[in-house]
């Protein structure tokens, strides 16, 4: 087969039947050998319902039903995983990325050989002024905080994959991670590509669950705050031996100080620090204890056309 198209579903019944009909004409234009995988995320929604309806007018349609929301990113997977063509078209079904990206990414694809990703790059953050900054913002400290890749910034979704690569993205085990991560981990050439993207003015990311996600993608993926609580430990540490020292010379002097005021400050500031420390050391207590669960993603039925 030569091209796999994923698309996930999540709240996506005013959108699909528009989304298939362009993503249909737009691969068309490439081959005729394709498959178009919709991975239905526990959709609230009568997004299955006219999924498989459209199933039953183009045998090219397969739906994959997860038993529940399990997430973006790990629906992501799951189509990734049973996509089987030479190469593999990822694009969320909500059309803020357009469908015609396919065909866009692809002629990028095919005149050069050397790359194996190519994906698209927001021109300009969407949402309001407190979206864009603080999404730079994470960008920023997350960039600071991993060593191992280049976290893109404003990358979207939609990307063209060659099939080794998408074969190694998928060998990636771990139940807590941030797909987006994974695409950097796995290595291999890849081209960004400045893209529009539209913007509904809604969205499914709360902003409580983008603090969750940061926080997850953060511990999941960077040792460095770990390393930090000890780099400031042992600075606490020293310092506080340097103000013993210093307190201890006081004493021999006619003018020694009550102390009320700095120990409290002193114990108060200690206090708060091994919270802080206890708290981060408790997010990746956390990540492991749900690693170490190895709870699947569960497929409840995979609907193919008759």
């Amino acid at each position: 087969m030569k091209l796999s198209i994923v698309a996930t579903l999540y709240k996506s019944s005013k959108y699909i039947n528009e989304f298939n009909s362009r993503i249909s004409h737009e691969v068309k234009k490439i081959t005729d050998d394709y498959e178009l995988i919709f991975v239905d995320d526990g959709s609230p929604d009568d997004s299955l319902n006219k999924a498989v309806f459209l199933q039953e007018k183009d045998r090219k349609i397969k739906i994959i039903e997860l038993s529940r929301n399990f997430g973006h990113h790990k629906a992501i997977m799951t189509g990734l995983s049973h996509a089987k063509g030479d190469f593999v078209f990822l694009i969320d079904s909500d059309l803020e990325e357009d469908p015609e990206l396919l065909g866009r990414f692809w002629k990028e694809m095919q005149s050069n050989n050397n790359f194996d990703v190519v994906y698209g790059v927001q021109k300009e953050r969407k949402g309001g002024w407190f979206e864009r900054n603080s999404g730079r913002i994470f960008y920023y400290i997350f960039n600071k905080l991993v060593d191992e890749i280049e976290y893109p910034i404003d990358t979207l979704t939609s990307r063209i994959m060659t099939k080794r690569y998408v074969d190694d993205v998928i060998k990636h085990k771990e139940s807590e991670y941030d797909l987006w991560s994974i695409f950097g981990f796995t290595g291999y050439k890849s081209k960004g590509i400045l893209c529009n993207k539209e913007y509904k003015g809604s969205t499914t990311y709360t902003f409580a669950k983008k603090i969750d996600m940061a926080i997850n993608i953060i511990a999941s993926t960077s040792k460095k705050p770990l390393q930090l609580i000890f780099y400031f430990g042992s600075f606490i540490s020293l310092t506080s031996f340097i103000y013993l020292v210093y307190l201890f010379i006081l004493s021999f002097t006619l003018n020694t100080p009550p102390g009320w005021s700095s120990l409290m400050v002193i114990l108060v500031f200690i206090l708060g620090v091994l919270i802080l420390s206890m708290g981060i050391l408790g997010i990746y207590i956390s990540v492991i204890f749900q690693e170490s669960k190895k709870r699947p993603v569960i497929i409840k039925e995979i609907h193919k056309s008759k």
